[in-house]
């Protein structure tokens, strides 16, 4: 054989075209902009949530609202506070909130309409007994416990 009849080529490798690449990325950028559910409520009580063993994920959370039932965050003080959106507040407002709540909804969430009650595991079961009570009053029927599994 020959040492000429094998000749190596060289090759180059082409260039990467990015021009595409922005596009891309402010898709997935809309994307998490889009999907991601930020936290709109700052916690102004501290609760650890209950165990249990018959845990079920909430469907629709646009139709769920939240109170949140905790000792107040960085304070030494006992007493146990009800947290409706942003402010502290009374079992007596608990009417108003559901009302508040229900007129920001669509009509098909508010025949969904979830209360979820995030409290702490130590809270007085007479603290939610009111607060119940409080939603009865209000017509907000279903009410959901938050806990984590064991």
């Amino acid at each position: 054989m020959r040492n000429g009849f094998f000749k190596r080529r060289e090759h180059e490798v082409p260039e990467l075209n990015l021009a595409s690449l922005p596009d891309l990325i402010f898709t997935v950028l809309f994307f998490f902009m889009i999907v991601t559910h930020m936290r709109d409520v700052d916690l102004k009580v501290r609760y650890q949530v209950p165990q249990a063993t018959e845990v079920q994920k909430l469907a629709h959370k646009s139709a769920v609202s939240y109170i949140y039932v905790g000792q107040r965050i960085n304070s030494v003080d006992t007493t146990y506070y009800i947290q409706l959106n942003d402010k502290l507040a009374t079992v007596d407002e608990i009417g108003q909130y559901v009302e508040e709540e229900r007129a920001r909804m669509s009509a098909e969430d508010q025949a969904r309409m979830t209360v979820s009650i995030k409290a702490d595991r130590q809270v007085p079961m007479g603290i939610i007994a009111d607060i119940k009570q409080a939603l009865q009053k209000a017509y907000a029927l279903k009410i959901n416990y938050s806990a984590t599994e064991k």
